[in-house]
């Protein structure tokens, strides 16, 4: 990292918070870049947006007084400065605020003194450079500028507009604002604030102080709040110009070093007639690392979709400078350097930041290829300074995937623009062409409601790959069909949010479970679904309050759960790899299910798994989550993911780009044991899997079997079954549990050699007893015997026997093994052409109550339900009499 001189950005920095912090401030860390806690807003846009539930009442937090250095990104919806980035003196997408906070602690005066104390003592900054606005009423700011700070009235500059009126909404706590503005001197062009020339640069607001004191109703009325609070803001890059002497951010330390990075890396003059592209590379640098290590991704919507913008901006601009092939990854070393120090997440997620930047160019250098071509043949044709037509941007978007703002950028640097309401036109035209399309397919009427919500509100944000709770705004209510206004306790309800941390389901990922909750609200989440492709419904029922459209929630997944169900996913991947590696590369997956308690895979295997080889498979996966290493994820095109090694499910269908899962040591071959194409969640480590356990292996169709097994907490519990069956078994073979396997063995041994002994002299009861128990109808021998409980399977060779005692006759054996009656009737070869064995067998069946028997001509056996022998017997004495 890099050495601070004193008035670099880092030494800056560290003078702030170190000040703040020896007046009793906690230090606290930067926040997300994505808000945990404000589902209106794309990004954190200020530094106070971490501690919003702090000053509404909603969260408490163990100190009264803090101070920060809030990573804050300006890209998307109110605050959008992208377009300007590059082309000014001070916008920027990603920059620092520097704040400190009071909580009910300390007001006006300890602000007021606070910032002056800093600045002219600390910072050395000269006061006669110095001034303050206040808000025209607010007269006690005033009065503590003169007195604390010794400035006269003419550096007091009373603003009467809402720019020296803060507040956090139509609603909610506001209050005056006073701003530090430090004067660059008079041979710089520009007025003081208020005036007409303020919009120059001689005057820079520096710091902005917010006294929170009043509480604002609907109708504008105000009152105090109980506890007045303190928030202020200090742009770190705009204040490191003034100390460093600059009047342009892009000219401060941080900044030029990545500037001189891409100048060197292309060989390309930082000043020269390419400046602004320097400047936007640098710029976009910073936003698209920190944006990645706060866990964006680029998408298609959405944040995700904000970060690729800005990672294709730079590319652009990259482009413009020369590069050829991907450049933008290599200029992060530059940045860590400047700013791994302060914040370490760039350097703990180095390796996906640069992977996803390189993809990220790779596919962009592909698609600009394609659309720059198509762009140039089409304005070749208009007239100087003519708009590109609507329908033509359109088609580079629909086609070609070149979205409108990279073909305004592209134009921009011709002088053009695009006829945007053309472009909005044609895209209002393919949807109704989808829709028309969609509703002729035959869907149901209830996914009409999710088709009409998808063309209204867009793609759900999924927040759940990084977070497990969020703030969310109520979108829409539905039940069945029906759009509803307003639901209240005890009603089922599919809900749909701007944002969620809930999984939907799909890719054999069941949906999660959890709560939405509010004041005074509370839903119970038991599914959540996929519809229309891309939109997350969350169904479940109100238990307590009203839930409404527009409502700010909490959404919080059932941690829990969702932490069983990734493990399984996770498993299941892991055991995909292992079965190929054991049985072969035919073996792909066919279907899954990834659930809290279990999974379940089914794969291609033409013969069942023997259980040396899931033995075997078992201990593999055991073996990879034994060695904990990270679960990597990276998005890339598909194409480029199998040449890789991905696994690729025969039949899915994926996108231009997709999320690539790589889990388990790598070897000569592979970066890693497993990986796979996959838009699951699933653990950060393969040791938060758990132990594994195979529980069934079976057969589900022709050439594919199906594996069940469990992993973590779901393990754990089958052991504990399994050795609390053990232990019973000992118990009751009156061992150790380590001895019960001989114990049984030789118990099971006994049995069969008592069952052989049994066997036999039932034999030899049934045929030592021929010439007593038998009877002569009609000059035929009936040999019949009841035998009791005497197994089926041993009558047919008891009967062979008797029939060759009595050399000629009809053998009839029924026995009442198991509460059911067995009748075998057999007869010696001179009978055959007399009678049938099978039709008596039948007979014979029909008196014991069942359906029928089968065999041969010479013997035949059958059951029923009622083992009545002598009913039998009678039956055969009637046939030979008459």
């Amino acid at each position: 990292m890099t050495s601070s001189t004193p008035n670099s950005t880092n030494s800056l920095r560290a003078t702030f918070l170190d000040y703040f912090g020896e007046q009793g401030h906690r230090i606290v860390p930067s926040a997300s870049l994505v808000p945990q806690n404000d589902p209106t807003l794309l990004f954190t846009n200020a530094g106070m947006v971490p501690f919003k539930n702090v000053f509404t009442g909603q969260e408490t937090r163990p100190y009264s007084r803090a101070t920060t250095a809030q990573k804050v990104v300006r890209a998307g919806g109110k605050h959008n400065d992208l377009d300007n980035v590059g082309y000014t003196a001070r916008h920027l997408t990603f920059f620092e605020m520097m704040g400190n906070f009071s909580f009910g602690d300390y007001f006006k005066a300890e602000a007021i003194e606070f910032a002056w104390t800093l600045l002219t003592r600390d910072f050395g900054l000269p006061k006669e450079k110095l001034l303050a606005t206040v808000y025209a009423e607010d007269e006690e700011a005033a009065g503590l500028w003169r007195k604390i700070a010794g400035l006269p009235d003419d550096k007091i500059i009373r603003i009467a507009t809402s720019d020296n009126f803060w507040r956090m909404g139509d609603t909610g706590p506001c209050g005056p604002c006073s701003e530090i503005f430090y004067d660059h001197g008079p041979e710089v062009f520009g007025g003081p604030p208020g005036s007409p020339d303020e919009d120059g640069d001689r005057f820079v607001e520096i710091w902005n102080l917010v006294f929170m004191q009043y509480f604002e109703d609907p109708p504008g009325t105000r009152t105090p709040l109980p506890r007045p609070s303190i928030d202020t803001g200090m742009g770190l890059e705009r204040f490191a110009a003034v100390m460093q002497g600059k009047r342009d951010v892009y000219d401060t330390d941080t900044l030029r070093a990545l500037i001189e990075a891409s100048a060197n890396t292309l060989n390309q003059d930082a000043d020269g007639p390419l400046r602004a592209s320097h400047r936007v590379v640098a710029d976009h640098l910073r936003s698209s690392a920190f944006l990645i290590a706060d866990g964006v991704l680029p998408a298609k919507d959405g944040r995700g979709y904000v970060l690729r913008r800005i990672m294709r901006r730079a590319m652009r601009h990259l482009q413009r400078l020369g590069a050829h092939e991907p450049v933008f990854y290599k200029l992060l070393p530059a940045l860590i350097r400047q700013m791994g120090g302060a914040y370490p997440e760039l350097v703990q997620h180095q390796a996906l930041i640069a992977e996803t930047m390189r993809g990220e160019e790779e596919r962009f250098t592909a698609l600009l290829e394609r659309g720059m071509s198509l762009l140039n043949d089409e304005t070749s044709r208009l007239g100087a300074s003519e708009a590109l037509p609507g329908d033509v941007a359109f088609k580079l978007y629909d086609t070609f995937g070149f979205p409108l703002d990279l073909t305004q950028d592209a134009l921009r640097e011709q002088g053009r623009t695009v006829d945007v309401s053309g472009f909005d036109a044609a895209m209002t035209e393919q949807r109704q062409r989808a829709r028309a399309a969609w509703v002729g397919s035959g869907d149901t009427a209830t996914e009409t409601v999710w088709f009409d919500a998808r063309d209204k509100f867009g793609p759900s944000e999924f927040l759940g790959y990084v977070s497990e709770r969020s703030d969310a705004e109520v979108r829409m209510i539905a039940r069945g069909n029906e759009i509803l206004d307003h639901a209240d306790a005890g009603q089922d309800v599919a809900v749909l949010l701007n944002q969620t941390p809930f999984y939907g389901e799909s890719g054999g990922q069941v949906g999660d479970h959890g709560t939405l909750i509010a004041p005074g609200l509370r839903v119970e989440i038991t599914d959540t679904q996929k519809r229309n492709g891309d939109m997350l419904v969350h169904y479940g029922r109100v238990v307590e309050g009203t839930l409404k459209p527009g409502m700010a929630v909490t959404a919080e997944v059932d941690h829990h759960r969702r932490q069983a169900v990734r493990g399984h996913h996770s498993a299941t991947h892991l055991l995909h790899e292992a079965l190929r590696r054991q049985l072969g590369t035919h073996v792909t997956q066919k279907g899954s299910l990834n659930a809290p308690d279990r999974l379940r895979f089914d794969v291609s295997q033409p013969r069942p798994i023997t259980q040396d080889e899931l033995a075997a498979v078992e201990a593999a996966v055991n073996a990879r989550i034994r060695e904990n290493t990270a679960v990597e994820t990276r998005i890339m095109t598909p194409e480029k993911a199998v040449a890789e090694g991905a696994m690729a499910l025969f039949g899915e269908k994926y996108g231009d780009e997709v999320r690539v899962v790589s889990m388990g040591l790598g070897d000569e071959e592979r970066t890693a044991y497993s990986v796979e194409l996959c838009g699951g969640t699933h653990v950060g480590r393969t040791g938060e899997i758990g132990p594994f356990r195979i529980v069934s292996e079976n057969g589900v169709s022709a050439g594919v079997r199906r594996i069940e097994a469990v992993c973590g907490l779901a393990a754990d519990r089958l052991t504990q079954e399994a050795d609390a069956r053990l232990a019973r078994m000992a118990d009751l073979l009156k061992s150790t549990v380590a001895e019960a396997p001989d114990r049984l063995a030789a118990l099971v041994e006994e049995r069969r050699n008592l069952e052989r002994q049994v066997s036999e002299l039932q034999r030899r009861l049934a045929t030592g007893a021929a010439e007593t128990g038998n009877e002569t109808i009609n000059g035929v021998t009936l040999a019949a015997r009841d035998l009791g409980d005497v197994s089926p399977r041993e009558l047919k060779g008891m009967a062979e026997a008797i029939g060759k005692q009595i050399g000629s006759g009809i053998v009839a054996l029924v026995s009442s093994a198991d509460g059911k009656g067995s009748v075998v009737i057999a007869l010696t070869p001179d009978l055959t052409e007399r009678f049938d064995a099978v039709a008596l067998v039948r007979e014979a069946s029909a008196v014991m109550g069942g359906k029928g028997g089968g065999g041969r001509r010479d013997m035949a056996q059958a059951g029923g339900p009622d083992a009545n022998a002598e009913a039998v017997f009678d039956m055969l004495r009637k046939t030979l009499s008459a």
